[in-house]
């Protein structure tokens, strides 16, 4: 394809821009026309390097966005496709692992088994060649294969100057349905991709499991399994709309914040598609997606919330007597079907060998005999197998199209009941005519809690309702999950049984479950599977709402308002507890507490930090060092009814529990290893947070203000692990990154600011590498171009006409 470069497009840069319906028809033609050649799109760019994409149809648009991104993220693109293949092992060796964003497989080598078994099993090529809703719609198809063919030409026609992978010969060109797999990949990342490990490993009868570490108690496993899923995985997010009733025009407000991996595959990026008269959308793609999964256009504005819906369920099954490969339904023997998958392996020495393993499938899904420390044992006459209905679904695609496409928040609801191909999150939208909604319309195994209540196992009536991680028995046929009559496919829950609320002055969700999307309209009745109620929220949800419904009660809110919510960082665990563990500090004997190793530290300099500290985690904030380190102890060591005097309450859930328990012996603990890591590091007391969260970008740090979860701040982060010789937390892992502030006035333009804190690019050599992040790190926000007039007038708009030849 190289070869081809020298008869490729020639690239225009140029001062002025032809408007979007002029740059369509300077295009050549496209779509259908277009098979086997000719497909090109206009691409604008504007400030931070965002790419403002214009083509004659959805196969052209396609191409514009595969190329765009390309040139962004080549490397990151060339790895997915490497492991979508199942190619890991045999480019990097076995026994490294991946960057975690296609499937949660903690090896090379069973990330390869993973995929591979998918692939030779032609589960995505099914799929695809099915029609819709079954598979995707044509439009859709044709986005794909645009998209694969814009990635290629850019292969073809430049020349990667990333040190990633320049001249690595991983990078190669890809299909169709290599873009569908990645789509596939994501969609099942809370089912099957969770699985990964207990479906490529999953350990002969009687083995003991490969993957599984120390049997824990089940209800608590599950527990542990889904949130330490959902962390590992750096997925989740806040969003908020605001009715018009709150706002200063009487119009719809919505303020986006999704909390992703910094690095690796999961990350997103910033374009607008246009295809004239058809579609104007702008927003943030997940890399290698061909559509906008967050975003606006002149109607509405959406974002995304990881879902508490659990997507998956177990089937526990008693296998036939003396043969551990078939089990009983209705007392009648199934076979297993066995696939055996061969991998090749790079060894240390450059040699290649092939290691080879069987996996195991049966009516409800695949054998699985861990997921992570819920062990699963395929061991005395029983074996579990892994429900995962989005496992036969490529409808995120179109549902994220359908979105892009709506006018309003009804059109939101309707798009979603059409398409039902979200998979692992809740929606949160607002509209130019003053309306917003929550909803959780995500694909969800159609677990009914009568369902459960007949069908669960032993195991089933410990994690159902701990977690909502169904076990049921497979050897009934009445445990069939059965089918919805507005349901696209068997066995998941149609739109009827979906959570909403609409016309809230707002709806907020910060990944807890749907019960307080508004704390003064609840959510109840939906299955447990949806989500738990009248259970404690996370302080992020507490403290989300508190500012959000004191926001809407103020009223006459703008983008600004918005803008300043998501940088205001307030740290509501500093507000809980900070004044109580300053007294309780000043209150020691001999100013003197006793750390876990057992020595005295004395703590009376940080007694006066904690008092002082403004309960911010911005930048500057002088003692939020102290207190995240001495809180993240505190919370790891303290049992949830030991570290509060004040406990929950259903009737008082945005405040309870509260009040430090300052007579708890983990308290001082907390302080004291605090205090001590500190001065060992040479760091003081009241150093400000940015000297010691930060990032290095071409050897400059960027100081990064917010704080993790257990904090409770909005603008989260999840720094790499502390590491004091490194001065700190010199990374982030995830947190805030394709952030959006949108409003409206009536007109054809949405007044949004938007930032992508991480930036366009992961290449060191591009300008867009750390632009926005260093925009982050100031507190500020991008105002968006999104009509003619505004891309018309960017100061350093760059055209450029892409295409096949």
């Amino acid at each position: 394809m190289r070869a081809l470069a020298g008869l490729g497009l020639a690239v225009l840069s140029c001062a002025a821009v032809l408007p979007g319906e002029a740059a369509a028809a300077d295009a050549p033609a496209g779509g259908e026309q277009a098979k086997g050649g000719g497909l090109s799109a206009v691409v604008r760019y504007t400030e931070y390097g965002v790419p403002h994409i214009v083509a004659k149809d959805y196969a052209n648009l396609g191409f514009g966005t595969g190329w765009a991104q390309a040139a962004d993220q080549v490397c990151i693109l060339a790895d997915g496709f490497v492991t979508l293949r199942g190619e890991r092992s045999a480019r990097f060796g076995p026994d490294a692992k991946p960057d975690g964003s296609l499937s949660s497989a903690t090896t090379n080598l069973s990330s390869d088994l993973f995929f591979r078994g998918l692939n030779e099993a032609k589960t995505v090529d099914r799929i695809l060649d099915s029609p819709a809703p079954a598979g995707p719609t044509r439009q859709a198809k044709e986005l794909m294969r645009g998209w694969a063919a814009g990635y290629n030409a850019w292969l073809a026609q430049n020349r990667i100057t990333d040190p990633a992978c320049r001249g690595a010969g991983w990078v190669t060109p890809v299909t169709t349905l290599d873009v569908a797999r990645r789509g596939h990949a994501i969609t099942v990342l809370g089912g099957q991709g969770m699985a990964a490990d207990g479906i490529a490993g999953a350990a002969q009868p009687g083995a003991a499991p490969r993957t599984a570490k120390a049997a824990a108690d089940p209800a608590e496993a599950a527990r542990k399994l889904l949130d330490e899923q959902r962390k590992s995985t750096g997925m989740g997010s806040n969003a908020v709309a605001f009715a018009g009733s709150t706002a200063a025009n009487g119009r719809g407000l919505l303020l986006g914040n999704p909390h992703y991996p910094w690095q690796g595959g999961r990350r997103f990026w910033q374009s607008q598609q246009t295809i004239p008269g058809e579609l104007n959308v702008s927003g943030g793609s997940l890399l290698g997606m061909p559509v906008v999964e967050i975003g606006f256009n002149e109607r509405i504005a959406w974002s995304h919330t990881v879902a508490t819906g659990v997507p998956t369920n177990l089937y526990e099954l008693k296998t036939v007597p003396g043969d551990a490969h078939a089990y009983l339904v209705d007392g009648k023997p199934e076979r297993m079907t066995e696939r055996t998958v061969t991998v090749p392996v790079r060894g240390k020495d450059g040699s290649t060998s092939r290691v080879t393993r069987s996996q195991w499938w049966t009516r409800y899904g695949p054998v699985v005999t861990s997921i992570d420390d819920l062990p699963l044992p395929w061991a005395d006459g029983k074996a579990y197998a892994l429900t995962d209905p989005n496992a036969e679904s490529l409808r995120f695609t179109d549902a994220s199209l359908a979105l892009a496409k709506s006018r309003s928040v009804r059109g939101v609801q309707d798009a979603l009941r059409r398409t039902q191909g979200l998979p692992w999150v809740n929606t949160i939208a607002a509209d130019s005519g003053g309306h917003s909604l929550y909803t959780q319309a995500q694909v969800l195994p159609r677990v009914t809690d009568e369902l459960a209540g007949r069908c669960s196992t032993a195991l089933g009536r410990q994690t159902f309702p701990a977690a909502g991680l169904a076990v049921l028995d497979g050897s009934r046929g009445d445990c069939a999950l059965g089918r919805d009559a507005d349901a696209v496919q068997p066995g998941i829950f149609g739109p009827s049984a979906m959570p909403a609320l609409v016309d809230a002055p707002y709806a907020e969700n910060s990944n807890d479950s749907p019960w307080l999307a508004n704390a003064d309209r609840p959510l109840t009745g939906y299955p447990r599977i949806f989500g738990d109620v009248s259970t404690a929220r996370s302080l992020r949800t507490r403290g989300a709402i508190e500012d959000v419904s004191a926001m809407a009660k103020r009223g006459g809110l703008t983008v600004a308002d918005l803008e300043r919510q998501q940088f205001a960082n307030r740290a509501p665990a500093g507000d809980l507890a900070a004044a109580d563990a300053a007294k309780a500090c000043a209150a020691l004997p001999d100013g003197r507490a006793t750390g876990s190793d057992g020595k005295p530290v004395d703590v009376p300099a940080a007694c006066g930090v904690l008092a002082r500290w403004d309960r911010t985690v911005r930048t500057d904030s002088k003692g939020a060092v102290l207190f995240d380190r001495f809180w993240r102890r505190l919370v790891r060591s303290a049992p949830q009814a030991e570290l509060w005097r004040v406990p929950f309450s259903p009737a008082s859930p945005v405040t309870t529990p509260n009040t430090l328990n300052t007579a708890s012996p983990a308290v001082g603990r907390a302080l004291a290893d605090a205090v001590a890591e500190l001065r060992g590091a040479g760091i003081a007391l009241d150093a400000p947070l940015g000297e010691h969260q930060f990032v290095e970008r071409n050897g400059k740090r960027i100081p990064v203000a917010g704080g993790a979860d257990s904090l409770g701040i909005w603008n989260m982060i999840e720094s790499a692990p502390w590491d004091s010789a490194r001065g700190g937390y010199s990374e982030v892992r995830h947190g805030s990154s394709y952030i959006q502030a949108v409003g409206f006035d009536g007109g054809p333009c949405p007044a949004a600011r938007t930032l992508l804190t991480y930036g366009q690019s992961s290449d060191p050599t591009s300008p867009h590498y750390a632009d926005q992040t260093r925009l982050f790190s100031a507190g500020r926000m991008v105002t968006a171009r999104f009509c003619e007039k505004d891309i018309l007038s960017s100061p350093q708009l760059r055209v450029v006409r892409v295409g096949e030849r």
